[in-house]
């Protein structure tokens, strides 16, 4: 498994780590790895909620072939 260094943290958000992950009844080190994977869990969700977005704005229309009108343009 891949390890990640973080440098310069301040100690006072170490400190607020540990409480938290005192809390969580977790160590530093797995609160820290809960902390990363919601990250990342929540970058998907937001990108594939942007997609639905997207996919809601086009729904229902259709859309001709471009291929013609590319061709006219690089033949000038």
């Amino acid at each position: 498994m891949a390890q990640v260094l973080i440098r310069d943290v301040p100690p006072e958000v170490v400190e607020r780590l540990k409480v938290r992950a005192q809390r969580n009844r977790r160590s530093l080190e797995a609160e820290l790895r809960v902390i990363v994977e919601k990250a990342v869990e929540e970058s998907i969700e937001d990108m594939l909620a942007e997609v639905d977005r997207v996919r809601a704005l086009f729904a229902g229309r259709t859309f001709g072939d471009s291929a013609e009108l590319i061709r006219e343009d690089r033949e000038r």
